[in-house]
């Protein structure tokens, strides 16, 4: 599964579901599905690293993807899916992965996804020497995710 896969179906996971979605709450729960999938398969769900932004994780491949029509706090709707995408062809464990995923995070407004993001260790740990406000492009470690979500299955 590629980056983009996984935007296109979280989007539609969460639209068809009657979710709300905002860029920032799309941001979190892509994070949220590379954390988990760190910590349970020892390996990344996508390629693209998250960045310590001031508003939690945020993946640059995706910020970009959308950085010319929305802000953090739009609407992401079922537009906002790439032309073509087919989620019949993706893997089902993959699927199945993110589903449990969003079964737990996607009832969250995208401020509390923040929140929650802003308690945990690979957020806390990246941004280290950064003001809260303060600009910050460094990316979360991976072995940090991962041990973070895996020691929470204990």
């Amino acid at each position: 599964m590629n980056i983009n896969e996984a935007c296109d179906y979280i989007i539609q996971k969460v639209i068809t579901s009657e979710e709300s979605l905002s860029n920032l709450k799309l941001q979190k729960l892509m994070y949220y599905a590379q954390a988990w999938r760190l910590a349970f398969e020892n390996e990344a769900l996508f390629e693209g690293k998250f960045q310590a932004w001031v508003h939690g994780p945020v993946s640059r491949a995706v910020y970009d993807r959308f950085a010319s029509s929305k802000t953090l706090y739009s609407d992401i709707t079922l537009d906002d899916i790439t032309d073509g995408f087919n989620s019949e062809t993706l893997d089902a464990g993959e699927k199945a992965h993110i589903d449990r995923v969003l079964s737990i995070y996607a009832q969250y407004s995208g401020p509390q996804l923040e929140e929650m993001t802003h308690r945990e260790a690979p957020w806390v740990q990246a941004r280290e020497g950064y003001a809260s406000w303060e600009r910050c492009e460094i990316e979360l470690d991976e072995s940090t995710m991962r041990e973070c979500y895996a020691q929470r299955l204990q």
